[in-house]
């Protein structure tokens, strides 16, 4: 069974601090792709060296068992390489013992606690032999011979000094030795004593000169990459540790978990500026559509039904018009509803509907991700009515959303307190349940909403993947059988159904109820789809038949308007768009790209992910993996010897090219 099972949770966001309770829809796309990787400590932010896995969940990545021979030339004791194998066993043994040296690979906090162990102030001792004087203007009086020779004696004169943490000597006695013979060994060298001292830009010069004559110079790749992240260049530092790790065949799991904290470094980084600069608007109709849902419909408030004599310059007016729009469930809808709540609070004159107001205007800030609005209306809405637990409901899915457990919990006690036959209660309490993983108590909510209200499908739907999560396959299977009887005409239970027989690989089951649940949206909701079944349908088609180009089409009947804007369109596509800012099938799209080796194209898919997300969270996961696709091509345009070896690691999986 796969652990990435689609859960119809909130409008597929992640499953973390950015979940939300009350979401009736498909597993969330970022948790759909991250999962599996983060349970198995798999490197799916390098792309570089992959292997495809395709599950019930999609396509996600991880690293592959290839081995690659690797150059980690020039220790800074650099031992004698014509030593014998016994001889340079034993003197490494002795280096280690008696000079510890700051790992390059670790976090800066980390070399820094090092280098505090080891930097206890000495009195220099003087490590010249004899030498000549030596300088650019004496070294080419010296033939080439003795050039060679004093190189190599001043190196070993700077290993002792910097064995007693003479670093000053040591990068004194480095530099002659360098004007000797330039060698990147002695430039790696002397970047380890100003990494030792601090000196973050003199490390990048040094161990750029040595990259520079040795391109796969590992020791110095992965210094320069701890300098620039104390220089807080975490773009040139992952690049740095991105090509270390392929160089090195992924065999050292210290430098991996070096480029997964880079990576979330540049994301987290790059997020924080994009939230910013990020105008506060609706995620895509398919997820506000998915949330509203959530909830079981109710007739309007008594005073703001059509036939009501209500001015639209009024308070009660505007309040009427935004139920109309959110009732045509489109974008344009949305977007009125949004613009008509706020209008009618500012108005006024609301009367016993204020607390309905506050409660739908908080539903549209929640949405356009203000929180901390949202949350005081939704404050002022329980003030105002008590017995509106809609608005308790709410404001828990915000709690959770937020990482505040213990108040989701409160909010739904509060809930209870007022109104403890409101199956809507039982229902999201269940899936706060869910997402913690306390799968047999979901159950029992999820059966307490059936018991109250058996017509609202969402708790079926539930019910059924609760018990798929809890291994009882048979009966998960007998629900849905029973749901798909009982709601014979909504397509939701075709999809959901759909997604546990692909997790079981029945490829042909599953495509027959995606196809169901496809045409039943066109019938019923031709102006509002839900365009989840196309997706889920596009990958069953990849993963049975590595059908790429027909599940290319399928997800571009979504994303049209944006696929026709990219270099592989093809001008026959003249669908209609559905859903063009649906995140999950633009990042879906970027999955099917990439094992075709369309790194550049997936890389906009995942850039555009990452514009449509609405939380931090979300927009740090998906510049991640836009920031992991950039480095690879980064890796191949400034080391191109590594291209060969990245397909070599990945192709024979359909890797990345």
């Amino acid at each position: 069974m796969s652990a990435n099972l689609h859960i119809p949770s909130a409008g597929n966001t992640a499953l973390d601090t950015s979940s939300l309770s009350s979401q009736p829809s498909s597993l969330p796309l970022w948790d759909r792709l991250s999962t599996w990787a983060s349970e198995n400590k798999a490197i799916v932010y390098t792309i570089a060296g992959v292997a495809v896995v395709v599950t019930g969940a999609g396509i996600i990545y991880y690293r592959s068992d290839s081995r690659t021979g690797s150059r980690d030339s020039g220790t800074e004791a650099d031992l004698n390489k014509r030593a014998s194998k016994k001889e340079r066993r034993k003197a490494k043994k002795d280096k280690e013992k008696d000079q510890p040296q700051p790992d390059p690979r670790a976090a800066p906090e980390q070399a820094e606690q090092q280098e505090a162990k080891r930097n206890v102030p000495t009195v220099e001792p003087d490590h010249s032999d004899d030498f000549p004087k030596i300088d650019s203007s004496t070294v080419e009086s010296f033939s080439e011979q003795e050039r060679k020779e004093y190189a190599t004696k001043l190196k070993i004169a700077g290993n002792k000094a910097y064995g007693d943490k003479s670093y000053n000597e040591a990068i004194d006695l480095y530099g002659k030795a360098i004007l000797c013979k330039p060698d990147p060994v002695f430039y790696s060298n002397r970047s380890a004593c100003y990494n030792a001292l601090g000196d973050w830009d003199k490390v990048v010069e040094d161990t750029s000169a040595a990259i520079a004559l040795d391109s796969e110079y590992v020791k110095a790749l992965n210094r320069r990459a701890n300098a620039y992240e104390h220089l807080e260049k975490f773009s040139e530092a992952l690049l740095d540790a991105t090509a270390s790790c392929i160089i090195d065949g992924f065999r050292n799991e210290q430098s991996v978990q070096g480029v997964e904290r880079l990576l979330k470094k540049v994301a987290e980084a790059k997020g924080k500026a994009m939230l910013n600069g990020k105008a506060k608007r609706l995620p895509s109709p398919t997820f506000v559509t998915n949330y509203l849902q959530s909830f079981r419909p109710r007739p309007r408030p008594e005073g703001l039904e059509d036939t009501a004599d209500l001015s639209e310059d009024s308070g009660k007016g505007q309040l009427r018009a935004g139920l109309a729009a959110m009732e045509k469930r489109t974008g344009e809808g949305y977007d009125a509803a949004s613009v008509a709540f706020d209008k009618a609070l500012e108005l006024r004159d609301l009367g016993d509907h204020e607390a309905f107001a506050y409660n739908m205007r908080g539903t549209f800030r929640y949405l356009r991700g203000e929180n901390a609005d949202a949350l005081r209306d939704l404050d002022k809405s329980v003030e105002l009515q008590p017995s509106l637990t809609q608005s308790y409901i709410k404001r828990a899915s915000m709690h959770l959303e937020l990482g505040n457990r213990e108040g989701a919990a409160e909010d739904f006690e509060n809930a209870m307190e007022h109104k403890q036959d409101d199956p809507d209660i039982f229902y999201h309490r269940a899936q706060l349940h869910f997402i913690l993983g306390e799968f047999t108590e979901a159950a029992k909510d999820y059966q307490k909403s059936i018991d109250l209200d058996p017509d609202f499908i969402f708790s079926h739907i539930q019910l059924g993947v609760t018990q798929y999560k809890m291994g009882s396959m048979a009966s998960s299977m007998a629900t849905f059988r029973r749901t798909m009887k009982k709601f014979d005409k909504v397509p939701d239970v075709y999809n959901y159904y759909g997604e546990l027989l692909l997790d079981q690989q029945k490829y042909s089951e599953a495509i027959e109820k995606f196809e169901t649940a496809i045409e039943m949206e066109k019938q019923t909701k031709p102006l509002g789809m839900n365009v989840l079944p196309l997706v889920n349908k596009a990958l069953a088609l990849f993963q049975w038949k590595q059908d790429f180009q027909e599940a290319e089409k399928l997800l571009q009947k979504a994303l049209i308007s944006m696929y026709l804007s990219l270099p592989h369109a093809s001008a026959s596509l003249t669908c209609l768009a559905v859903d063009p800012e649906c995140d999950i099938a633009v990042a879906t799209m970027a999955q099917l790209l990439l094992p075709q080796g369309k790194v550049t194209e997936a890389l906009k898919y995942f850039e555009r992910a990452a514009e449509l997300s609405r939380t931090e969270g979300e927009i740090v996961n998906a510049l991640s993996y836009s920031e992991a696709t950039r480095t690879q091509l980064e890796v191949q345009e400034k080391y191109p010897q590594l291209a060969s070896r990245l397909q070599g690691m990945g192709g024979q999986f359909g890797g990345m090219r």
